[in-house]
């Protein structure tokens, strides 16, 4: 541990934050396929240490990935089509015919229509005799993964046949989970249940295969864990026990954040919540086991809503916001420490602790010696003590100019009224006419010792390249970039700007 409280792991160092959905590709939506390994070179050029991503799991509603139908399973639609091609499992004619995609947006519905269309094409394949080098591979990972595969893809294949219907409106006896009710519904859907075990192994190699690129380039991964998980998903289907839930899987109180910067109502996620009593019992085993899996898959684990676990905002269910809603305590110190005692190690977290923070939050966090994060857009709206400017912050924090949950730098910029305008241009010392590299810059001259730029700032990227609007329920998630606009500059302009300020690799 450093003197600032900071694990040793946190060296100083910057990357850039941008989801696989954003990346450039010919099928509609971002993959794991030559543009993310092309953007792992970009990194590596510009002396980028870090890529954080945002959720990787099976999106469900809203195509949030922090609305997920798994807190264990990887997005199949991230799945490279050509990587398929490549093992033999599709053919080069049956990736000509693909339909012409938005280059700048997802069109998911699109996108999931043409991609799974092929992926089962794949698995019929695969079925069939095909790809024979990695049937052992594929049957070793089905058993290691058994704890949570076995679930998730049971869940997904009754989720098809029941068209979509969230699981507390089936079946009495399947939303008991009554031993003869899942064995028919295995042997029923015994072929879909495979189908969904094969994506989850096409997904985990494939990105096993870009992380373990990323490491030999000097490049870690930074993950994100949400606090809470989605009520229709397959972790609270399997686990009702340890989730606010009634008799019939139907959520009690949910979870939220009271009225704040981002909505005059707060924001109600409709997340069951945690019953931890019951999760303590078990030395919070299936948090363990998401932990556990969350660090196979990346180096660095960033936690969404921190403060959720010293005291989280309870809403009943029949309320229609979370203005009406009450602060109750949540595990705190202890949790951590047994997750850590529990996976023999001081953990890589990065904690979001943004939004309403009081002091036993913030005790908390550093109890546990894990940095918080710091937005320099939230650093102009009142003076010189607000704690967002970077000289009011330590070490022991990372910096962003923005997340994803935040409008781009230069279209946050062009929205402000006249007077924080000219608090944002008297701090820089410049005229903001190019706001978005002045505040990368702020970032990575900070005393921080991580900085992250979302990709939309270094582009210079205004309103339309927004990634999320909380609250809002649909049309996000959607924005990517094009391959010609990341260019050689713009890894040289980061590049020199981390040399100077002492960020570079080696």
């Amino acid at each position: 541990m450093s003197a600032t409280g900071v694990d040793d792991r946190f060296p100083r160092e910057s990357g850039i934050l941008l989801h696989i959905t954003s990346l450039p590709g010919p099928h509609g939506i971002g993959d794991l396929g030559p543009d993310a390994f092309r953007f792992v070179d970009f990194l590596a050029s510009a002396q980028q240490r870090l890529w954080q991503i945002l959720p990787l799991v099976p999106t469900g509603f809203g195509n949030s990935p922090y609305a997920a139908l798994s807190a264990f399973a990887g997005n199949p639609l991230l799945i490279s089509l050509p990587g398929l091609a490549e093992e033999g499992l599709l053919d080069q004619n049956d990736l000509a015919n693909a339909p012409s995609f938005p280059p700048a947006q997802v069109d998911y519905t699109a996108v999931r229509s043409f991609k799974f269309s092929l992926l089962q094409r794949a698995f019929q394949r695969f079925s069939g005799g095909q790809g024979q080098q990695f049937r052992g591979d594929f049957e070793s990972f089905c058993q290691r993964s058994a704890h949570w595969l076995d679930d998730y893809a049971l869940y997904m294949a009754l989720r098809e046949a029941h068209k979509d219907v969230p699981w507390w409106r089936w079946e009495a006896d399947l939303v008991a989970r009554q031993r003869p009710a899942l064995e028919r519904a295995r042997n029923a859907l015994a072929g879909d249940v495979r189908f969904r075990q094969f994506l989850q192994f096409v997904f985990f190699s494939q990105w096993f295969g870009l992380k373990n690129y990323a490491n030999n380039h000097a490049v870690r991964i930074v993950g994100d864990i949400p606090i809470f998980v989605a009520h229709d998903s397959a972790d609270v289907w399997a686990h009702q026990d340890i989730f606010t839930l009634d008799e019939r899987g139907n959520t009690t109180v949910v979870a939220g954040v009271p009225p704040d910067y981002f909505s005059a109502t707060g924001q109600r996620w409709g997340n069951p919540h945690y019953r931890w009593d019951v999760l303590a019992r078990s030395g919070y085993r299936w948090w363990v086991d998401r932990l556990r899996e969350s660090f196979r898959q990346v180096d660095v684990v960033r936690i969404d809503h921190f403060r959720g676990f010293e005291a989280y905002w309870e809403i009943p269910a029949d309320q229609p916001t979370a203005v009406h809603g009450r602060w109750v305590k949540g595990p705190g110190e202890a949790f951590f420490r047994n997750v850590e005692n529990s996976l023999g190690q001081k953990l890589p977290i990065i904690v979001e602790d943004l939004g309403s923070i009081t002091p036993e939050v913030e005790a908390l966090r550093r109890q546990l010696g894990y940095p918080g994060m710091k937005v320099l857009q939230f650093a102009f709206g009142s003076d010189a003590s607000n704690y967002y400017l970077p000289h009011n912050f330590g070490h022991d924090y990372v910096v962003y100019t923005g997340t994803h949950d935040n409008d781009t730098t230069a279209g946050w910029f062009a929205g402000l009224g006249q007077a924080e305008r000219s608090a944002v241009q008297r701090y820089l010392g410049r005229d903001g006419s190019d706001i978005a590299w002045d505040l990368i810059r702020l970032a990575l001259s900070s005393v921080a010792k991580t900085a992250i730029v979302p990709l939309q700032d270094v582009l210079a990227l205004g309103s339309w390249a927004r990634m999320n609007f909380p609250g809002k329920a649909e049309g996000n998630w959607s924005w990517r970039y094009a391959a010609d606009q990341l260019t050689r500059s713009h890894a040289d302009r980061l590049r020199e700007l981390t040399t100077i300020y002492g960020r570079a690799i080696g």
